[in-house]
């Protein structure tokens, strides 16, 4: 393989590897605490 193909399909394999499309995440535990957006705290059917 040349040395320029190479290089490509690096660069290609990386950029899928590092994809964020809805921004980072930077712990499981900053998601824990995060109110879920279907949670209602303000039912008045109970």
């Amino acid at each position: 393989m040349p040395p320029s193909k190479r290089r490509r399909e690096s660069a290609w394999k990386s950029r899928k590897q590092n994809q964020h499309p809805h921004g980072r995440i930077s712990s499981l535990h900053e998601l824990a605490n995060e109110p879920s957006p279907d949670a209602q705290s303000d039912r008045t059917d109970a």
